[in-house]
């Protein structure tokens, strides 16, 4: 579904352009995941009560580790939510406010199944961004229709993912926004991993380019900032 990370850093955000393999042809309704995601948004500027979001996730037995922010967002994302139910109690607990969900990715790339002689990791940190789409339908569709035949005609991409020892990506769709879910070993920072992605492999660099005008910043993004990442709560 989407791209690349190009040579990320978190004092510099830029121009950052997320290409991504879709590395087995398969269509989205095909996939299965587990993995879900809920996001909270209040309007620019404001912030979110979290006593209401902190006691649920308590009850549903789920790591403060599973929330992260972003200016005036958070995210719960986990594996095996009861999402419908988490939807209707965070919709009363926030009332006014916008609550979207992220399921049924329409990007899954593994490592397992995708890398030659690869064995997961057995703990992960994941790295959650976010970005639009741009307005126009038409530029929408162009880009998912890139991401459809990927795997045959870009496959250096995938090869970055696998060289960066990534484990999973995953891409959501809700509207225009993306949210992209990048897994790492734990312990390993994107900062030393993600430039492995381009490592001798500059066609991933002509990926980058050519997506880049498929994507812009969701609203309250710095003028130039396309993709933002969360940062994961800590007690």
């Amino acid at each position: 579904m989407k791209a690349l990370i190009k040579h990320i850093t978190r004092k510099s955000f830029g121009l950052l352009v997320i290409t991504i393999l879709l590395f087995n042809i398969v269509k989205a309704g095909e996939i299965n995941t587990s993995y879900t995601a809920i996001e909270i948004t209040t309007p620019v500027g404001k912030t979110i009560n979290l006593r209401p979001l902190l006691s649920l996730i308590k009850d549903q037995g789920l790591p403060l580790s599973s929330i992260y922010a972003w200016s005036n967002h958070l995210v719960i994302y986990s594996n095996n939510l009861n999402i419908n139910i988490l939807y209707k109690i965070i919709k009363g607990s926030y009332p006014g406010l916008t609550i979207k969900v992220y399921s049924h990715p329409f990007y899954v790339f593994n490592k397992q199944q995708c890398c030659v002689n690869s064995v997961l990791a057995p703990q992960w940190d994941n790295i959650i961004l976010t970005a639009n789409l741009v307005k126009d339908p038409k530029l929408q569709q162009e880009y998912l229709n890139y991401h459809a035949t990927q795997f045959k005609k870009w496959p250096e991409v995938a090869n970055g993912f696998c060289n960066a020892d990534f484990q999973q990506l995953l891409v959501f769709k809700n509207g225009r926004q993306l949210l992209l879910v990048i897994s790492i070993p734990k312990g390993k920072s994107l900062d030393e991993l993600n430039p492995k992605t381009t490592e001798n492999n500059p066609r991933v660099d002509e990926w980058n380019k050519l997506m880049a005008k498929y994507q812009e910043g969701i609203p309250g993004t710095k003028s130039g900032e396309v993709w933002v990442f969360f940062s994961p709560l800590t007690p």
